[in-house]
């Protein structure tokens, strides 16, 4: 039955397989990370380029504000993956999945590149409206 309404409607059911998709990875990444933390976080980082645009820094003080721009992203990296330990095995199931399917259909040669665009896009609105940092 999923298969042949994929088959009568590649390009709508490949944007709300991409929109259903981005919804659950990004309740995923808003229930699994520290939010409040990420978002200190970034701050710290825009303070620290804030920081760095200052000329008159020596070079002592801009390799301890470089540092501290480092230790930043690799606290976001490492909190930004925990939701992808949780959904990378079901993507990949899911991509395979849907590559088998869609190459019978009329978008067989491009429907990854919508399913790409219909999730970025639902991704940045997503975001948004949970307020995911």
């Amino acid at each position: 039955m999923i298969k042949e309404i994929i088959g009568l409607y590649p390009e709508v059911s490949i944007v709300a397989i991409s929109i259903l998709v981005t919804l659950f990875m990004t309740m995923i990444t808003k229930y699994f990370t520290d939010q409040n933390r990420m978002a200190e976080l970034k701050k710290i980082q825009e303070a620290c380029k804030i920081k760095l645009k200052n000329k008159s820094l020596k070079p002592e003080d801009m390799s301890k504000i470089n540092q501290e721009m480092l230790e930043c992203s690799l606290q976001l990296t490492k909190h930004s993956m925990k939701p992808l330990l949780f959904t990378i095995i079901p993507l990949i199931l899911l991509i395979g999945w849907l590559r088998g399917v869609y190459t019978e259909t009329t978008i067989a040669n491009t429907w990854l590149w919508w399913y790409i665009g219909s999730g970025v896009a639902s991704s940045l609105i997503f975001r948004k409206i949970f307020k995911v940092v």
